[in-house]
């Protein structure tokens, strides 16, 4: 895994979105985006969420190292889990919403443009996860997804420029709410059985 060309694509999409959209519109295989970018970045998630346990662990004798280990492991799994199934969940419901919009558009070309309209949410939970102080800032920044979203449906989709905005508004609450809804759903079920 080339870690430098995927931290230079996740700049690209946070600081020019449009120019990045270009840059991806170009790659032939539409299924390369999975395992050069959405896979190593929910694993990345899941390294922060698991470093994130453990600094907040640092100081408190109160809890043995194998307590936090172990939900460090869980949290991390149910982030993994989170945004992996929620990925697949996404990419789904936005193909379908391109049918509604009637823009032409395959699973494949779904999952690419929801694999990398993902790079706010990921970004923003990997800094949240190591520093809880900016979660507050997460709710805020949440929202630059919908310029990526609205970028990626103009250059990737080709989406009528009279349809853009309610697809973008449709697409990006898809983007943002699917991964949310599994780490909730999950985080209750983890807390019913502990």
């Amino acid at each position: 895994m080339n870690y430098k060309n995927l931290f230079k694509k996740v700049i690209l999409l946070l600081s020019s979105p449009a120019k990045a959209w270009e840059e991806i519109s170009l790659e032939e295989d539409k299924r390369k985006g999975l395992i050069t970018f959405v896979y190593p970045m929910i694993g990345l998630c899941g390294m922060a969420v698991l470093a994130g346990v453990f600094i907040d662990s640092i100081g408190n004798n109160e809890v043995s190292y194998h307590q936090v280990f172990q939900a460090g492991m869980t949290r991390c799994c149910v982030v993994f889990i989170a945004y992996f199934a929620g990925f697949f969940l996404a990419a789904k419901a936005v193909n379908g919403l391109c049918k509604r919009f009637h823009v032409p558009c395959d699973i494949r070309l779904a999952e690419q443009f929801v694999g990398y309209a993902l790079v706010v949410p990921l970004v923003l939970k990997i800094i949240v996860e190591i520093v809880p102080a900016f979660k507050i800032l997460k709710l805020i920044f949440q929202f630059y997804t919908i310029f990526v979203v609205w970028e990626g449906s103009r250059v990737l989709l080709k989406v009528n420029e009279k349809k853009r905005t309610a697809f973008s508004i449709f697409s990006t609450l898809i983007i943002i709410l699917c991964p949310f809804i599994i780490e909730l759903i999950f985080n209750r079920l983890t807390f019913l059985f502990n």
